[in-house]
């Protein structure tokens, strides 16, 4: 009796372990989060202009003083993106209307008020990222092209216009990292911050209503710092 015991025993118990190895070998493995794949998606956010004016005057150059520009974004982003492993790299294309402004009394004529303006950006980039499943982490670089406005106005009178310039276009370089979140298996969020390094140009004054057309010439400098909140949709998965 006692051998048949412990002989129904032994057997109870391989029966159970073929049982459990048998559930792991069928039980469905949930899959990790796929990043690879085209997305589109839309943009809005905050973003600020550093400038600083420098007036060239009979060959010497006299700093007028620097002032920020800011305001919202609000645009959109297309791209597509492989994932190897953890590792995700992408492309992307992005291009904000904006209406970032600022001003700043000028240090070396005071009569006058130096005012900028960004109608527009756009940024061309790559990225690397690093994927903790529906978490991804990334940093992106590559180039970026703002529109700019600039013009003079009297001091006492902000708008009285005295000097104005065309529609400027500028391209430099742009470095960013942000935090994105696949909340469904298409739909993503992001928060993202960018900065752009524009290169100085000078910018030739034109009188407005004034008897003499040429108003003067300026060194201006710009730099951007965007931070945004990304919406996409990825095709496929």
């Amino acid at each position: 009796m006692k051998r048949f015991l412990v002989a129904l025993t032994a057997a109870a118990l391989g029966a159970a372990a073929h049982a459990s190895a048998a559930d792991l070998v069928t039980a469905p493995i949930a899959a990790s989060y796929d990043w690879s794949g085209f997305y589109i998606g839309a943009n809005g956010g905050w973003g600020s202009s550093h400038s600083c004016w420098d007036q060239s005057f009979f060959g010497l150059t006299f700093s007028e003083g620097c002032h920020n520009a800011t305001g919202g974004a609000l645009g959109g982003q297309v791209g597509y993106r492989w994932q190897r492993s953890d590792w995700v790299f992408g492309l992307e294309a992005q291009g904000d209307w904006a209406d970032l402004k600022g001003s700043s009394q000028s240090e070396f004529t005071p009569a006058f008020t130096d005012r900028s303006r960004v109608d527009a950006f756009g940024l061309l980039t790559a990225q690397v990222g690093y994927s903790f499943s529906n978490a991804l982490v990334y940093v992106k670089g590559g180039a970026a092209v703002t529109r700019n406005h600039f013009d003079v106005v009297s001091t006492p009178s902000p708008d009285t216009l005295a000097a104005t310039t065309d529609d400027q276009t500028r391209w430099g370089g742009a470095l960013g990292a942000g935090v994105e979140y696949g909340f469904a298996p298409n739909w993503s969020l992001a928060v993202e911050y960018d900065h752009l390094f524009m290169p100085d140009k000078t910018t030739s004054f034109a009188s407005v209503g004034g008897p003499i057309p040429f108003f003067g010439t300026d060194n201006i400098s710009q730099s951007v710092d965007l931070v945004g909140l990304h919406l996409n949709y990825r095709f496929g998965g």
